[in-house]
């Protein structure tokens, strides 16, 4: 009989069920039955996992047959029909169009920005006073406003497509609720767009209007649907590794005092904090379009896949004692942000982020602590994306 996928009972909220470390040591390639009714092989090892998320012999396409979908519902997915979702060249085609506009030199130079963006919202904090939530004073603004300032998105306009965003990553929206949501954000984008048409500025939507939106190159709908893609993955992930990276750090104060020893040291904690605590909890899907031997076991053409970047993240094998934090580790070869083709286009900024934040946060407030235990804090068990629903601090 298959394992039930996914888990969610934790012995301890920093760790991913251990019921999926006793499969590496044992089974790392398993057999496991999902929630649609279907089954698929979970992958837990570092090596399968990199392996897959770069084999083109594993789609990305979910419309191929056999494509592993974790629930029955039938709400279309919100990735569904978008490069992320494409392979080989037709991927390929749309990725160069954006690579260069997250290269690590221009992710650079938005770094008076990003920190503005942190100080203000650190401002508004200390305004407030304790007890504050840093997943709502933090955590959610800090991502929210730097890429609507990358995109070119008035961060104003919030109460709009934040709507929207919230409606196609709930998982209990229904697929009339998804489809108004999903159209109510094209029109506002395409309306955007038309205006960056008339009066482009230092934006991202504007250089894709400017050089990409052209016969043979974007159509109108690919340019809303990027858009609107590029929005939603700002958000999500890098919002709860805020909020769960700084109750890591507070609740392991020594890996603090390294963290904070300078620039250095504070990246080499955020790859630490990405690897111990990744946020992509269900894992990246795949579909074999061809036979393929992954960690000496024969997945055939037509069978789904489930890379579990948690579980790869936490192999002895790669990284020695890895439930504990250890942020002078230098764990640069995680597979948080994925691996290969598809890996997040996102991760400079990201990283850049994350150092930011932690940086600041624990400057300004060098005795900031949760106001209640680990035990009392609602963490996001059943969630697509894991992290902390709210953080209440004092200070």
């Amino acid at each position: 009989m298959s394992l039930e996928f996914p888990l969610t009972a934790r012995t301890c909220p920093f760790d991913p069920p251990g019921r999926y470390a006793e499969l590496r040591a044992t089974a790392p390639v398993s057999r496991v039955a999902l929630p649609s009714g279907q089954t698929a092989w979970l992958l837990t090892r570092h090596a399968d996992v990199r392996a897959v998320l770069d084999d083109p012999r594993f789609s990305s396409d979910m419309s191929r047959p056999g494509f592993p979908h974790l629930y029955p519902k039938p709400v279309e997915p919100v990735l569904k029909g978008t490069f992320i979702r494409m392979d080989g060249e037709e991927h390929a085609h749309y990725r160069r169009m954006l690579t260069g506009l997250f290269s690590v030199k221009r992710v650079e130079a938005m770094r008076p920005f990003v920190e503005q963006v942190v100080e203000d919202c650190l401002d508004r904090m200390a305004a407030h006073g304790a007890p504050a939530d840093i997943v709502r004073e933090l955590a959610y603004p800090v991502p929210s406003r730097v890429i609507c300032g990358l995109l070119g998105v008035p961060h104003e306009d919030h109460a709009t497509f934040g709507g929207y965003l919230n409606t196609l990553f709930d998982g209990s929206s229904d697929q009339e609720q998804f489809a108004a949501a999903k159209a109510g954000l094209s029109t506002y984008l395409d309306a955007l767009i038309s205006e960056k048409e008339k009066a482009p500025e230092d934006d991202l939507i504007s250089v894709l209007v400017e050089q990409q939106y052209k016969p043979g190159r974007l159509s109108r709908q690919e340019l809303v649907t990027i858009s609107w893609m590029l929005l939603a993955a700002g958000h999500e992930t890098t919002a709860h590794m805020i909020g769960l990276g700084a109750l890591t750090l507070m609740e392991n104060p020594d890996q603090l005092a390294e963290a904070t020893r300078g620039p250095a040291a504070m990246a080499d904690a955020v790859e630490e904090l990405l690897r111990h605590q990744t946020v992509m909890q269900l894992g990246m899907t795949r579909v074999a379009v061809a036979d393929a031997e992954i960690g000496g076991t024969l997945i055939r053409a037509g069978e789904g896949v489930i890379a579990l970047l948690s579980l790869a993240n936490r192999d002895p094998d790669v990284f020695p004692d890895p439930d504990t934090v250890d942020v002078t580790r230098g764990a640069r070869h995680h597979v948080a942000f994925g691996f290969g083709p598809h890996q997040c286009l996102g991760h400079s900024l990201a990283r850049l982020e994350l150092a930011v934040v932690f940086d600041r946060l624990f400057r300004r407030f060098p005795g900031i602590r949760p106001t209640v235990p680990v035990a009392d804090i609602r963490f996001r068990y059943d969630a697509i994306v894991y992290g902390v629903a709210e953080l209440p601090v004092e200070w």
